[in-house]
This record gives structure tokens, sequence and C-alpha cells, in this order.
């Protein structure tokens, strides 16, 4: 099992002055569902090496057993201060690709066309894909081999405007995932705010928050299990 997960290079929070990039829990909480799968896990960034940490994910309240894991793991460090270069990345050589969120994701990996091209090759070899929080706005340019977008009429979940609105970013972000994917043609599903909420539409899942990455990881793990089985 090999699975690629691709993280933001970009650290600026719009214009407020502050710091943003990936979100800690989203890259620990998968990252050990899919080491304790036994998978090979490969982490890439638009500029490659070391993905800047929001530091917001990094505070007393938002840590958990799998970020402190995380933070103690050496070699998981080492791999995450070398990330590879998004434009090297193939497809062919991995099972899956998994985005985590953070607000960074919306400024680069949302425009960014090697990300772009890279999800539509794994649409098109008929891979199963996954993305937490704010990571499913970066579906915002993915199309279909017909030109549709990719999210429409799929069912979808991310980081919803209500939650955006609890953290005051409504203003900074450039665009608000809700609000995309409904306009993409997409069926938004979400619970309450900062609750656990996994949707697996065939070959894309989607994770609405930080809570939810973990279990994202583990519907994927699923996923690739099932077809591992099927295939054999």
């Amino acid at each position: 099992m090999k699975i690629l997960m691709v993280l933001t290079s970009h650290d600026t929070l719009g214009n407020t002055g502050r710091k943003t990039g990936f979100w800690l829990e989203e890259l620990a909480a998968p990252y050990y569902v899919f080491k304790d799968a036994g998978a090979e896990i490969t982490l890439a960034s638009p500029k490659g090496g070391q993905p800047p940490l929001d530091p917001k994910s990094d505070e007393p309240m938002f840590q958990t057993e799998l970020t402190a894991r995380f933070k103690a793991d050496a070699d998981a460090n080492a791999q995450l201060a070398q990330t590879v270069r998004l434009d090297s990345v193939d497809q062919k050589d991995y099972d899956t690709v998994f985005y985590p969120g953070g607000h960074g994701p919306m400024w680069d990996l949302a425009e960014d066309t090697n990300s772009i091209r890279l999800i539509e090759s794994f649409v098109a070899a008929g891979k199963t894909i996954a993305l937490v929080c704010h990571a499913p706005g970066v579906l915002r340019h993915v199309k279909n081999a017909d030109g549709t977008p990719f999210v429409q009429g799929r069912y979808v979940t991310g980081f919803t405007n209500t939650e955006e609105e609890g953290v005051g970013l409504t203003k900074v972000v450039p665009f608000l995932v809700e609000d995309e994917l409904v306009g993409q043609g997409a069926v938004f599903s979400k619970v309450k705010d900062w609750g656990v909420h996994t949707v697996v539409d065939g070959k894309l899942i989607t994770g609405q928050n930080p809570a939810s990455s973990g279990e994202a990881a583990e519907a994927l793990v699923t996923a690739l299990t099932y077809a591992q089985v099927k295939a054999a």
C-alpha cells in the first residue's frame, strides 16, 4: 500500500500578518492510520523540503495523542523536513493520494497546476482519493475527462461556512470551501461545527474538519484494502 500525502507550501494568512500552513492533526492522525496499516508513505509539497506548520495547530488546546506521537517521532519529522517536490511526483507510483488541510492549501494547492493534474490523473486511473477540512477546496479547478467539474453531482464535505466564521477568517480566505464546492455543483453534507463527519462517494473521500481526518484516513485504508482483495 503506497500512499502519497500532499501538503501546502504556503505560510501567509492573507493580509493578517499571521502565519498559516498545514494543520498538525490533519497530518498526524492520518499518518499513523496509514503507518499502523503497514503503508509506505511519501510526503510531497509544491516547493519540496519543510512545509510550513500552522502555528495555531500546535497550540495546547489542539494537541492530541497522535500530534504528540508525531512530534516525538524522529523518523516522521525527518521525512517531513524533506518532502518531495510536487512536480516530481507520478501518480503511477502510488495507490492513492491524501490531502491534509489547514488554511495554506487554499492559496497554493487550489491553484497549483501540478496538483490539479495529479488529482485528475488519479481519477483517470480509477484510484480513490481523500481530502480533509480545507483540502477539499483544492478540487475547485479539477475536471472530469469531459471538462465538467469533478465534484459536480458528487457528495462531499469540508470545512463549513460556519466553522470558518467560528475561527474569524471568512473575510481573510480566498474562498469558502462550502460555497465553492456547492457552486461547482457538489452535494455538500455537514454535521454540527467541529463534529466528526466523513463522506464516501465512490472513489472520493472527504472529511469535514480536523477531528474528521483520522476517520477519513480509516475510510481510505478500508477502500484500498477492499480494492486489493478484489484484485487478488
